[in-house]
């Protein structure tokens, strides 16, 4: 029997699943869907704590590392970046 492999995700389908996450996360009913087509700081608009990214981006790096394969490192680095481009801002208020 042979064993099928899993498709990885495409950079647009990985976008959106980490926006998602994020917002569900940080407790908003948001989605990727909702801001995509917003050309504006739309991640200025809404706030999460400090531990609530730091949940997103342990859950980033598991995923990279999973889903798409992405050495530890590597998984790390990009989480990290993908916080800075597309996180909210922090508030732990």
């Amino acid at each position: 029997m042979i064993k099928s492999r899993k498709r990885r995700p495409t950079p647009e389908e990985k976008v959106e699943t980490l926006i998602n996450k994020m917002f569900e996360i940080a407790g908003y009913p948001i989605t990727y869907n909702d801001i995509k087509d917003r050309k504006d700081a739309w991640y200025q608009e809404w706030t999460m704590t400090v531990e609530q990214n730091k949940e997103w981006v342990d859950w980033m790096v598991n995923y990279f590392k999973k889903e798409c394969k992405t050495p530890a490192k590597l998984a790390e680095r990009e989480a990290v970046m993908c916080s800075l481009m597309w996180g909210l801002k922090f508030s732990d208020l």
